[in-house]
């Protein structure tokens, strides 16, 4: 469950019918053989696709290699955009395509996510590597035994040092890449409401919670928009690195779903780390001096590009600056969505009370500006949770099922 935060504008002409998913189903399984036909050069056929459960804006399936003349996998995953009302997202299939072709000019070794085989801009279809069965993230977290959680954990956050340290410099490529697909209308999904929440949210701060916000809070929230256009520490960003978006595999960590992938400044993942899971509303609470070893662990992989983020006084006002922003954004999403259950996207495991996780995020925000002595970011956090506990009560986030 996570935050909208890549959603395509509306299509002009779409209609409210939704499609029959049997039909979908079939139709892009047509659409990959005819893709990776016109890929290789010579008929494939593709059989028993098997739903792996997609999104609202997405089919993504398993599907067999009946008969191939070249040595392609057993099975390969085909994903194809189209929302329910039958117009097709356009940015978000810009960015995933456009990341995973960057990934895939990789070695073996750095590519950290399924192989790309062939894509289609006209059916808004990409066919990858099958990650076979692998646990996810979620499923380690949501199981009984903390050793293995807590192993799981640890391998993300390196993962993702590694991942951020390995595209360092590439931003000139993916952006290449871009423009031969058409950019999106803002290339990092953040830009696009980052700037409303931060100007928003201290009216509806006075008017749901009757908290006032000092004049240096909101001067300190709007400087955290300047890491949106922060040259320094940039690499590829995931976007939305929830636990249900990444297999624990034999050969590490992959990450999935890069439909908000860009490159941006890596304090909006690694907060990630400390909030934790910012655009999740699944979110559950970790076991105390977990945040601390994740980050140990991501600082260890991204020091070889960026030494100066071993240095304290470097990494942990920026880490804040990010939590700051990540905490106001969900906020102002949490007081502004129609619908509270909106905010997340579903899923078969139970899920805390997005109250709950609010909260939680601002008590955080409270402990991690006091250990960079940022009294007028502590000073506001407090403030909030005080109210909030007011409104929602004194429950506290429980932790994820395998902590428990």
């Amino acid at each position: 469950m996570s935050v909208e935060i890549t959603a395509d504008p509306p299509e002009a002409g779409a209609t409210s019918q939704p499609p029959d998913p049997q039909a979908e189903v079939a139709a892009t399984v047509i659409a990959a053989e005819s893709v990776l036909s016109k890929r290789f050069g010579a008929r494939i056929h593709l059989g028993e696709p098997e739903d792996l459960g997609g999104s609202d804006r997405s089919i993504v399936l398993r599907v067999k290699v009946a008969s191939s003349p070249f040595s392609l996998p057993r099975t390969l995953a085909v994903k194809r955009y189209i929302r329910p009302d039958g117009t097709t997202p356009h940015d978000s299939w810009i960015r995933e395509a456009v990341s995973y072709q960057l990934f895939t000019a990789l070695t073996a070794e750095d590519r950290m996510c399924p192989e790309l085989f062939a894509h289609d801009s006209d059916s808004r279809l990409l066919v990858m590597e099958d990650l076979g069965r692998a646990p996810t993230l979620a499923g380690k977290l949501h199981g009984n035994d903390a050793r293995a959680a807590e192993g799981a954990l640890l391998s993300w956050a390196r993962s993702l040092g590694k991942l951020h340290a390995t595209t360092a410099g590439r931003e000139a490529d993916f952006d290449a890449l871009l423009r031969r697909l058409s950019p999106p209308s803002a290339k990092d999904p953040l830009s696009e409401h980052g700037p409303t929440a931060v100007a928003a949210l201290p009216s509806l701060l006075a008017t749901e919670f009757g908290v006032t916000t000092s004049t240096d809070a909101i001067d300190h929230a709007h400087s955290t928009l300047a890491l949106l256009d922060a040259t320094r520490h940039r690499a590829f960003s995931p976007s939305d690195s929830c636990p249900d978006n990444n297999l624990i595999t034999s050969r590490g960590v992959r990450f999935l779903d890069f439909e908000g992938g860009c490159v941006r400044n890596i304090m909006f993942d690694a907060a990630y780390l400390t909030v934790p899971f910012p655009s999740c509303w699944c979110a559950y609470g970790l076991p105390q001096g977990m945040t601390d070893a994740m980050l140990a662990a991501w600082r260890a992989e991204v020091r070889v590009m960026w030494a100066d983020l071993d240095d304290d006084a470097v990494l942990m006002p920026r880490l804040l600056d990010a939590q700051v922003f990540w905490v106001w954004l969900t906020t102002w999403q949490y007081l502004t969505v129609p619908d509270i259950d909106q905010l997340g996207s579903g899923g078969s495991v139970d899920t805390p009370h997005q109250s709950d996780v609010l909260v939680a995020r601002w008590v955080d925000l409270a402990k991690a500006a006091r250990r960079v002595k940022s009294d007028v970011v502590g000073d506001h956090a407090d403030a909030v949770v005080a109210a909030m506990k007011r409104r929602f009560g004194t429950r506290s986030l429980a932790m994820y099922p395998a902590f428990q």
